[in-house]
């Protein structure tokens, strides 16, 4: 399938398109533009990304605090956004965040835990609240009171806006993503994990 939007390489990015990745990863700006043998392939996220530098710029900034200075754990995080990327049914949002999963200490067993969803029946209560709550949020634009309740017992105050934050910016990306028919990076391999496919 053709990308509906075309995502930029690191050959064909202009002056401002270099610009917003410099502002929104600087390290990794130098990493991937840097022409040696073993800079690693461009992705294809921030290649489509950065067809709008304008928006890429100050939504670099904003993803960075939700992944590098983040108020939940980050297989929390990585929790929430494999659960919103299983409903919005997004191959390459579930994909990249796999590994990030992963690195977290998600297990295979708890990624196919995660398509199955809160009442698995293997989940820790806390986890299976987390994910109840992505559910609830997708489903009706707000966490429930009882979820609410039982979250804000192990969740302080900025940690629940936090978690409501991450799922509504996964989803909006999932959105994007999906819309755009975003390519895969090259060596993506789901292996023997379920993925998200969509009908259409």
């Amino acid at each position: 399938m053709s990308p509906r939007i075309e995502p930029l390489t690191a050959e064909t990015l202009d002056d401002e398109a270099l610009a917003a990745l410099q502002v929104g990863f600087p390290g990794a700006a130098d990493r991937y533009l840097s022409g040696a043998p073993d800079a690693p392939p461009f992705p294809t996220v921030l290649g489509l990304m950065l067809n709008h530098p304008k928006l890429a710029a100050p939504w670099f900034a904003y993803n960075n605090v939700l992944l590098y200075d983040p108020a939940i754990t980050a297989r929390q995080r990585e929790l929430a956004i494999l659960r919103v990327a299983w409903l919005a049914r997004g191959t390459y949002e579930w994909l990249q965040h796999v590994r990030l999963g992963q690195q977290a200490g998600i297990t295979d067993a708890e990624l196919e835990a995660i398509a199955a969803g809160p009442d698995a029946g293997s989940w820790a209560p806390l986890e299976a609240d987390l994910l109840r709550a992505v559910d609830e949020l997708m489903g009706d634009a707000r966490i429930s009171d009882d979820t609410w309740k039982r979250l804000s017992e192990h969740f302080d105050t900025r940690q629940l806006m936090e978690l409501t934050f991450v799922v509504g910016t996964y989803l909006c990306l999932a959105f994007v993503f999906n819309s755009a028919d975003l390519p895969l990076d090259e060596g993506l391999d789901p292996g023997n994990i379920p993925v998200p496919r969509r009908e259409d």
